[in-house]
Order: C-alpha cells, then sequence, then structure tokens
C-alpha cells in the first residue's frame, strides 16, 4: 500500500468488485453493516489466493483474526458494484494489519482496519510471521512522523 509519487494517491495491490445482492439490502435500502466484513474477508481471501495460491486448511501458512475496525463514510445499495480495495498497513513480529477501502463509483464507502496473526496451521500458537507472507502481500507505507 505504498503512496504513488506522481498522483499522491494510494497504490492498492489487489482489487476487488462486489455486485450488491437483494438479500445483502435492509430496510433502509443500503446493505447491512455486517456484510461489511464479509467483503473484507471476500477481497483478502482473494489476495492471498492470486499471490501466494492460498487455499485453505492445508497451506503451510496460517493466521487468526484479533481485531477489526470499520467506519463508514456512505452506503452501498442494490445492483451497486462495490470495489473493495486492500494492502498491507503495518507488519509486526507476529501480526499484521491490513487497510480494507470501499467504493461505489469512486465515492468512499467504507474503511476497514483487519489485524490477524500469525500461527502454527490447525493450532491457535502465534509464530513470527512468514518471510513468504511478507514478500507476497508486499511492503506497508512508512510511518507518519
Amino acid at each position: 500500500m505504498a503512496e504513488d509519487a506522481s498522483t499522491g494517491d494510494v497504490a492498492w495491490p489487489y482489487e476487488h468488485r462486489i455486485r450488491i445482492r437483494y438479500g445483502e439490502v435492509d430496510m433502509q435500502q443500503v446493505v447491512f453493516n455486517a456484510h461489511y466484513l464479509t467483503y473484507c474477508d471476500v477481497a483478502i481471501s482473494g489476495w492471498f489466493e492470486s499471490v501466494l495460491g492460498w487455499s485453505g486448511p492445508d497451506d503451510p501458512i496460517d493466521w487468526m483474526l484479533v481485531k477489526a475496525t470499520v467506519e463508514w463514510q456512505g452506503s452501498a445499495t442494490y445492483g451497486d458494484e462495490l470495489v473493495v480495495r486492500c494492502g498491507v498497513s503495518r507488519w509486526g513480529r507476529t501480526s499484521f494489519q491490513i487497510r480494507v477501502e470501499g467504493s461505489v463509483r469512486n465515492a468512499p464507502v467504507f474503511t476497514a482496519d483487519i489485524v490477524n496473526v500469525c500461527v502454527v496451521p490447525g493450532t491457535k500458537d502465534t509464530v513470527v510471521i512468514p518471510e513468504r507472507l511478507r514478500a507476497a502481500l508486499g511492503s506497508a507505507p512508512e510511518p507518519e512522523s
């Protein structure tokens, strides 16, 4: 999630598009809030599959979600195409944070920060982030001073 020096915009390493279905919209005619974390999960899973060949339970790298925050700047509704972009915003020793941003027709809809911790596959035992995961997902932006 590096900044593009030519435009000052964030250059996202992965983008996923989701067509909003009727069953995802509530009585206010906007996407029910709980669906946004599903959209984050779908985009992040697609990203990991594309760069790691990640397929699920038999993979040699595993992680667990430990924190998720979502902020809304707008809303999506039935039939909209939600563009979901994600990139690593922070690397730790055993955990990493992914920033996810969603928009409709270039209008911001939501921002989420997802913190995961790496674990031994099939367990809940924390491990140092594998170098293969860091290399595949890319660098995080430099901290602001």
